[in-house]
């Protein structure tokens, strides 16, 4: 196992304004020690709890996992079950430590097949952080990126507006926040399964085989330092953006 990656190691500007994580691997870990799957999901909290905590240590503003998506409604009903009332049990649990800690949450994705406990719950939770300014915290819960696109021009075209690319970025279900900057996917699977598919047009994947309730503070590290070495020149040459160096970094999203 490779040594872990001292947060330093990655300087300020160099960091993400906007990270975004795939969280897989939730069912194999559990499987793997002959635990139900909704043990995986559990411990799977555990591990988002503390990468919440690395990045506000690390000076991270937006992060974004992809807790549940429009299409995890295939699964084993007892499964489905399960997700919800975890979700439930969570908000109840970790809603005023987040608060605490200056955590705004918010719950990108299709709210009209929740159980009314469930909305209830994640309105509730936005409600009671939207002072807070550390760190926003987007958890997408019934979220797909398909589903994103549709429900914005639908919204666009309800309204009249003219549908262009910056109207549709300003309807996402994403518009309080920059585009990702770095999207991680654990698990050892390489696709991003419908996650941000319009914001991600130039954001940097990371892929890696850690199952998610695994996935930890060093696993983070080892991530932005890969992401500190990329380089990013959306459509232009290296020559062209040396010329609006230095970074400009904002919350929520990085130009570089």
């Amino acid at each position: 196992m490779a040594p872990p990656v001292s947060p330093h190691l990655v300087p300020p500007a160099a960091l993400p304004g906007h990270v975004a994580i795939v969280m897989d691997g939730n069912g194999r870990w559990a499987q793997k020690r002959w635990l139900p799957r909704v043990a995986g999901h559990k411990q799977g909290v555990e591990a988002l709890r503390q990468v919440v905590k690395a990045c506000i240590e690390r000076g991270v503003p937006v992060l974004s996992v992809f807790a549940f998506s429009s299409e995890n409604w295939n699964r084993p009903v007892e499964e489905v079950s399960s997700l919800m009332d975890l979700l439930v049990m969570a908000l109840s649990r970790e809603v005023p430590s987040l608060e605490k800690n200056g955590v705004r949450l918010y719950f990108p994705g299709d709210r009209s097949g929740l159980s009314a406990r469930v909305v209830k719950g994640l309105e509730a939770a936005e409600r009671d952080t939207a002072h807070n300014r550390t760190l926003v915290l987007n958890v997408c819960f019934n979220y797909g990126g398909r589903w994103d696109i549709a429900q914005a021009a639908r919204r666009l075209a309800q309204q009249g507006a003219e549908i262009t690319e910056e109207s549709l970025s300003g309807a996402m279900a994403l518009a309080h926040v920059g585009d990702p900057d770095l999207l991680i996917r654990t698990g050892g699977e390489l696709r991003i399964s419908n996650f941000l598919l319009w914001q991600s047009a130039y954001t940097e994947l990371v892929f890696t085989d850690c199952l998610w309730p695994d996935f930890d503070a060093a696993e983070l590290d080892r991530a932005l330092a890969e992401f500190a070495n990329r380089e990013r020149r959306f459509g232009q040459t290296t020559e062209q953006r040396a010329e609006v160096e230095p970074l400009v970094v904002s919350a929520g999203q990085r130009h570089a």
